[in-house]
């Protein structure tokens, strides 16, 4: 007879983990933002982003047609910068 026996913490972690990967993984496959995923992203209303930083010089944004796209990375990287600032 064969007997198994599984530590259920670690198959949880291992879960988690390779969870965290693929969840990572589909982040950086954005290349740009839309305006509402922006909004998403930092829990902000467009009125309060163009009060505190959309029209700042080094926020990262580009208008095509009538929308407005934000590289992901760029637009990380400010945000992370403006925040740290306040």
């Amino acid at each position: 007879m064969l007997n198994i026996k599984i530590d259920e913490e670690e198959v949880r972690k291992l879960y988690i983990d390779e969870l965290e990967k693929h969840l990572n993984k589909l982040d950086n496959e954005k290349l740009f933002w839309n305006t509402k995923e922006l909004e998403y992203q930092t829990s902000m209303c467009m009125n309060t982003m163009q009060k505190e930083f959309f029209f700042d010089k080094d926020f990262p944004k580009r208008k095509i047609g009538k929308k407005w796209y934000y590289p992901v990375a760029q637009t990380k990287e400010f945000l992370l910068k403006w925040i740290n600032n306040q």
